[in-house]
């Protein structure tokens, strides 16, 4: 393991959960927005759908697949990545408000699919998670000092 393998892991550990901070933002944002995306074939408005990030082990390359064919596999990792981007399939919630101007004829509005207490309990963990990577970087970056040290 070289020297800032720590660091880089760390860091893209950090980017992978801001990346999960901004879209667990943009969800809470739009919880009560009905009108997200215009159908243009049936001329009508779908509401906001709920989105969430898919998180990947992160790969060095050639390298990787190098050790491995060689039998010299390590067990550290090399990070995280995001790959991507997805919405929730969960169906939108229906509610009853025949005054809305979203109302179907029935009275219902379609609702977004994103639940504020799901959000709040994902925004606790990220935050959690951040702040564990924050003190690893941390740690990582006194450990070198001290290291630098010695040689003095």
């Amino acid at each position: 393991m070289g020297i800032f393998q720590s660091i880089n892991m760390t860091g893209s550990s950090l980017t992978s959960q801001r990346v999960r901070m901004d879209v667990i933002s943009a969800n809470m944002a739009n919880a009560d927005t009905t009108r997200a995306e215009y159908n243009a074939e049936s001329k009508t408005w779908k509401p906001y759908t709920r989105k969430s990030v898919v998180l990947q082990s992160k790969e060095n390359g050639f390298s990787s697949f190098l050790n491995a064919a060689s039998g010299k596999t390590s067990e550290v990792g090399n990070g995280v990545k995001v790959t991507g981007i997805v919405e929730d399939k969960t169906p939108f919630e229906l509610d009853y408000n025949p005054a809305h101007p979203d109302a179907n004829e029935d009275g219902y509005v379609e609702m977004p699919n994103v639940d504020p207490l799901r959000e709040m309990v994902d925004l606790m963990s990220v935050t959690r998670s951040y702040e564990a990577n924050v003190t690893v970087l941390n740690a990582s970056k006194g450990m070198m000092m001290k290291a630098l040290e010695i040689g003095k």
